[in-house]
Order: structure tokens, then sequence, then C-alpha cells
């Protein structure tokens, strides 16, 4: 069995994937690399056949009609045989250093023959003219390099939080969750992270710069005129995250009082977006949003709407508005995201 199955989901690729594709390769034969060719209609597909021929061992190139990134991150799940499952988008890499780290403490965690659930490193925002290299860590959250409970975290800080950028999770779980996710949409890295995370019990994190984030294409999801534009796909996936999370049902309280945080800031990133718009059927929406938590999910809603950041959301008028998006602009400049 491989060590790691890493899912490249691939759509119009052809001027970056190989960039992504090289820095995996070093893994060798420990690794599967599954390369996910979604409908592509420039090279891409050309270009995974070319790594499968020259790497028959190591490299998977898979072709479907285009079905969005999580019908190709679903596709790649159900071809993986390896037995830690990592998606790394095709215009992002790795570091070497810590690639080969990642790789031999999962051959310690085979060898001692422990269970463990989800592996977490940091990852680098590599925004495009920026010197300055904001990397995500969770050295003051997560004991290191030692398998560790939900008992043993300690406290996120705002802004920070689990990406998927940052999870290895072990392909079972995944299997055993019943994870899918829907086709046609995007920003459904939310649910990948979200959705399994209830039945994680053991973990381990590793202080290694691992994933390198790439930020600045003018065509990508996390672009903010993009967002804005897609924000009914932000919509989609905020709702259905707000139908699958029942508080009741989460017994560890650290666990959930993290998911709850994780839902907050998707919402909040969807009232942003929705207010950024300055458009009032947008803003009608944002209403609705906040109606919809409300009548579907109680419990979150009483605690979105009584928490900081959920009150700042709701500042009345346009001199409210006005003072969320400084807000927002200064969190920007802070934290470093898009």
């Amino acid at each position: 069995m491989k060590l790691l199955s890493v899912v490249i989901p691939c759509y119009n690729s052809q001027d970056y994937m190989r960039k992504c594709i090289d820095s995996l390769l070093p893994g060798g034969e420990d690794v599967e690399l599954l390369i996910v060719n979604d409908g592509s209609r420039d090279e891409t597909a050309e270009i995974a056949d070319e790594y499968e021929t020259r790497y028959p061992t190591i490299v998977k190139a898979i072709h479907q009609e285009n079905k969005g990134h999580g019908g190709a991150v679903n596709t790649g799940i159900h071809h993986a045989s390896g037995l830690y499952l990592k998606v790394v988008d095709s215009d992002d890499w790795v570091d070497y250093e810590a690639y080969m780290n990642i790789l031999q403490k999962i051959k310690s965690i085979v060898s001692e023959n422990q269970t463990v659930d989800l592996i977490l490193s940091n990852f680098v925002f590599e925004k495009e003219g920026k010197k300055y290299k904001k990397v995500m860590k969770y050295e003051n959250v997560f004991p290191q390099d030692t398998i560790f409970s939900w008992d043993d975290v300690g406290n996120f800080r705002k802004g920070q939080y689990i990406m998927m950028h940052s999870m290895i999770y072990r392909r079972e779980l995944l299997k055993d969750c019943g994870l899918k996710l829907p086709e046609h949409t995007f920003y459904v890295d939310n649910i990948f992270v979200f959705h399994p995370l209830k039945y994680v019990k053991k973990m381990l994190y590793l202080n290694e710069n691992f994933y390198r984030y790439f930020i600045g294409r003018d065509d990508q999801s996390v672009n903010e005129k993009v967002m804005i534009k897609r924000i009914d796909q932000q919509l989609k996936v905020n709702k259905m995250m707000v139908d699958r999370f029942d508080m009741n049902e989460i017994d560890h309280p650290k666990l959930r009082q993290y998911l709850t945080n994780h839902l907050e800031i998707v919402t909040i990133i969807s009232a942003i977006m929705l207010i950024r718009s300055g458009t009032e059927e947008n803003l009608r929406k944002k209403e609705e949003l906040w109606k919809y938590i409300e009548e579907n999910n109680p419990e979150f809603y009483q605690s979105l709407k009584y928490g900081t950041l959920g009150k700042m959301m709701n500042l009345p008028g346009r001199i409210g508005r006005t003072i969320t998006i400084g807000i927002y602009k200064i969190s920007q400049k802070i934290v470093g995201f898009n």
C-alpha cells in the first residue's frame, strides 16, 4: 500500500500544473499522484498522460467530464489507495524538505502500528508580488510531533483556522464518514474540512511549512471579484454546512467550539462579499441567509447573532456597512488573505 495518495484536481491547468507535479514526484514509490483532468480544454490531458507514461508506478492520469473542483476531488478519493490522502490544487506546490519529513513521520506511524486520523502542518500564502509570506501556523494550538486528541487542543486565535491546505486525512476515515462533495460548485474545500472533522479522534501536528498556497491570479476562485460573481455558490456551501451542523451532536466541547467558529467565519465571509457587492439584490440575500440560519439551525444562529463578528456584520444602515467593510480591509492586511 502507498503511504500517501495525492489528489491533484486540474482544469485548464497547462500553465502551472508541472510545477505542482514536479514538487510531489520526490515522494517516489511511497506516494501515488492522482491527476484528475476535469474536462479541460487545453493541454492538461496531454500533460497528465505524459507524466503517467514517464512515472507509471507513481502517477495515474484520470480523465472525466467536467464536474467542478468537488467532483474532481470525489474522483480522486474514489481511485486512491494510499493510507493517507492529501489534496493539492494544480496551481499550488509543496516544500521538499517538509514533504520528506512528513513522509518519514507517516512511515513511523505505520511501523509503530499507530492510528492517526488527521495529520496537520502549516501552509504559506504565496501571494504574487509580496515579499513577506504569511504562514498559517498552529504551534500555539496543537502539541508538536506527538499524537494527541481534542482534549489536548488549545485555543485558536481569530483568523486562525484549519484549511484543506493544512490537512492530510486518513483515507479510510473519508470513506467511512461518507464524504461526498457537491459537483459544479466552488468553495467545497470548506466542506472537506468541516464534515469529516467530527469523526477525527487522533491527530498529529508537524510544524512544517509544507503547502505553498498560491494567490494572485485574476481568475482564482478566492479572488474577491470572482467570489462576488459566484456568491450563490458560496451561499450554497454555507447553507449545506449549516444543515449538517448539529451542535448537540458534538460531545467534545473543544471540537464543538471549533466547528462553531469555523462555520461562523464562513458565514461572515458570505456576508462580507454580499455587502461588498453593493447591490440591493445581494443585501437582500444577506438578510435571507440570516433568516435561513435562524430557521434551520437556531442554536448556531444564537451563537452567531450574539458573537462579536456577527454583530459587526449587522451594523445598521449604510454607515454600518461602511464600518464593516473598513474592518474587513484591515483584516485583509493583517492576515494576508485575498
